[in-house]
């Protein structure tokens, strides 16, 4: 299954480089349930943890523990150094994520930068050693790449 970009990702995007620039700073929310039909749609499903620069606090509009691409190669940008991690709030299985820009909108929207995905333990747009998630233990995110959609 592809990532589901939201319609205000691809209205902005004109390839890698406009992605890790509009999704500077952003977080990856997880969450258990089914997965949107589309990034446009409100989350659904349980949040169960918020992944953000070494589990550190996130204020939207702010960089402080945002999650940051390295530069594009070859169509694709990975995460860069940094330890992307989080403390989870609620205990679940993990089914799918969304990236939210630095802005963090929320709900349902054709105008927010974010991007959707799969989690599973292998095979998906993220993958976790586990997709069993306890509340209070912490999660890290070892490698994450963004790779351009063909169309």
């Amino acid at each position: 299954m592809a990532l589901r970009l939201s319609t205000g990702l691809r209205n902005g995007m004109l390839g890698t480089s406009a992605v890790k620039t509009l999704m500077q700073n952003g977080v990856i929310d997880v969450y258990s349930g089914v997965q949107p039909t589309t990034a446009d749609d409100a989350e659904n499903g349980t949040k169960l943890l918020r992944i953000t620069v070494a589990s550190g606090a996130f204020t939207a509009g702010t960089a402080a523990n945002g999650l940051n691409f390295g530069t594009a190669a070859d169509g694709a940008i990975a995460k860069t150094s940094d330890v992307w991690s989080g403390v989870a709030i609620a205990t679940g299985t993990a089914a799918w994520f969304r990236f939210y820009a630095n802005d963090m909108t929320t709900g349902a929207t054709t105008t927010a930068a974010r991007f959707d995905g799969s989690v599973s333990t292998s095979g998906a747009q993220l993958n976790m050693s586990s997709t069993a998630v306890t509340s209070g233990a912490t999660t890290t995110i070892d490698s994450f790449t963004f790779t351009m959609p063909a169309s």
